[in-house]
């Protein structure tokens, strides 16, 4: 039995945040030790990804961060362009293997926290004890933790019941052109001259690297998934029709899916034991953006430990946020909104930084006010006037 204060199950973003950011000691100087379990190469550890947030000056990640932008462009369904500077703020990618290596020489640098790779299969709480971990190794050997607070980061097997289901489901390919096309200072945020399927909404997503390189994704807002040759034509009638870019060589994939829904996502699951990330409701519904509230959650938890209280993650959203999200994402399950116009008005019509703070969930009452009037008021009124009454039903998937 291996004891420590605090057990943080998952290597992901949110775990190695979490790890990266705890404290050596209290403010009272006591020790704090942890264990981050991460799993073993193979199925249950998470392909090579891709995320993005914004915010100014260098940040905590710099080094690893891959490319940054301080202009963002939308393109409307007609062909119009909105492009917009965000100083002092840039909008910054990092993939998820630069990301680990820097955490993971940081970690390197602090004896007291642990890292194992095992496959975890249950955390148990007790009353009056530790909570307890229990997972197996590559070799098949029993590996039994205990800790006063455990963190988990595991993807939930099944969402909560919700009144809207939604995916934001995509395929990216890292290409590289023939000839200079992108331009490195703007990033395409959404470009939604892609054909529109028949519910929900569809967009290209440009991110370049270099004059010559750029990760470029076909992303739709939808009720199911696509198959891999789906995507793949979406990307080339998007590369070749719609950006003109010409032939490309693919460098690498990468695909996702993530839940749009307005789902109740448990906090705990038991009196020590936490969920934080993606499974502690970090993901913001609306857009599908999780790091930058990956990291507020996770520094407000290492702050708990550091002052030798609780260490509760409180709510990645502020409940004003999370209402506002289930209005939208009902409007565009049900059509009333039309997605594409929506965000177009949206850029083209808020300050892009008091935007940027709104999809954040960091703006003020009368800034969210400020917001709300460029949304079509009488869709939205109506949506916000059902939902109460709209039974929660059980997420159709895994």
């Amino acid at each position: 039995m291996v004891e420590s204060d605090i057990v943080i199950v998952g290597g992901g973003a949110a775990g190695l945040s979490l790890a990266h950011r705890l404290p050596r000691n209290t403010v009272r100087r006591q020790a704090v030790s942890a264990v981050l379990v991460d799993a073993p190469a193979g199925p249950l550890r998470a392909p090579p990804r891709t995320w993005c947030f914004w915010e100014a000056g260098r940040g905590r990640y710099h080094s690893a961060v891959t490319a940054s932008w301080e202009w963002l462009r939308i393109h409307s369904r007609r062909g119009t362009a909105v492009l917009r500077p965000i100083a002092p703020l840039r909008y910054k990618m990092i993939r998820s293997d630069d990301f680990e290596a820097l955490v993971a020489n940081d970690l390197a640098q602090r004896p007291w926290i642990r890292r194992i790779e095992a496959t975890v299969h249950d955390v148990a709480f007790r009353r009056g004890g530790p909570a307890h971990v229990r997972a197996t190794d590559a070799s098949g050997a029993r590996v039994d933790l205990a800790a006063r607070w455990v963190f988990d980061s595991r993807p939930l097997h099944r969402l909560p019941a919700a009144r809207t289901h939604l995916l934001q489901h995509f395929r990216g390919w890292f290409v590289r052109t023939r000839r200079p096309v992108f331009d490195p200072a703007v990033a395409e945020l959404m470009d939604f001259r892609t054909p529109q399927p028949a519910r929900g909404l569809s967009f290209g997503y440009v991110l370049p690297t270099s004059r010559h390189t750029a990760l470029v994704e076909y992303t739709e807002f939808g009720p199911a998934p696509l198959t891999a040759d789906a995507y793949d034509t979406a990307l080339e009638h998007y590369t070749h029709q719609v950006l003109g870019i010409g032939p490309v060589q693919v460098l690498a994939t990468e695909q996702g899916v993530i839940p749009m829904t307005d789902a109740v996502l448990p906090a705990r699951a038991a009196p020590t034991v936490f969920r934080i990330g993606v499974a502690g409701g970090c993901t913001r519904p609306s857009t599908g953006y999780t790091f930058a509230a990956i990291q507020r959650q996770t520094e407000a938890v290492a702050r708990a430990v550091r002052a030798g209280r609780r260490p509760a993650p409180p709510p990645p959203h502020p409940r004003r946020a999370r209402m506002m999200d289930a209005v939208l994402l009902r409007a565009l399950d049900t059509g009333r909104v039309d997605g594409p116009d929506f965000f177009c008005r949206l850029f083209d019509r808020v300050p892009v930084t008091r935007l940027l703070r709104f999809l954040d969930g960091r703006t003020r009452l009368y800034e969210d006010l400020a917001v709300g009037a460029h949304a079509p008021v009488a869709p939205m009124l109506r949506t916000a006037a059902e939902l109460r009454w709209l039974p929660r039903r059980p997420f159709p998937a895994p």
